[in-house]
């Protein structure tokens, strides 16, 4: 896990998720909805969050559904002029 996260950004718990009803998971970074999963692979996601030892196992499960969409080029809401 150490070579994963050399920055230590799952610390921070950037991610959060929300399963409904009807088993649909939505995964949000920093407040704002990225994925929306459903069906089988939503099933396999939940068991794999369900199955985590702990909150940083868990950051990195929905680090790795979210893919890569962040390029580097969003602007931090800590530095708004």
């Amino acid at each position: 896990m150490d070579n994963i996260d050399k920055r230590n950004r799952l610390d921070e718990e950037i991610f959060t998720y929300r399963v409904t009803k009807n088993n649909t998971v939505f995964i949000d970074w920093c407040g704002k909805s990225v994925t929306t999963l459903k069906g089988k692979e939503a099933e396999r996601i939940i068991a794999k969050l369900n199955s985590a030892a702990n909150e940083k196992e868990v950051q990195l499960i929905l680090a790795k559904v979210t893919g890569n969409f962040k390029r580097g080029n969003e602007r931090n809401s800590n530095n708004k002029k």
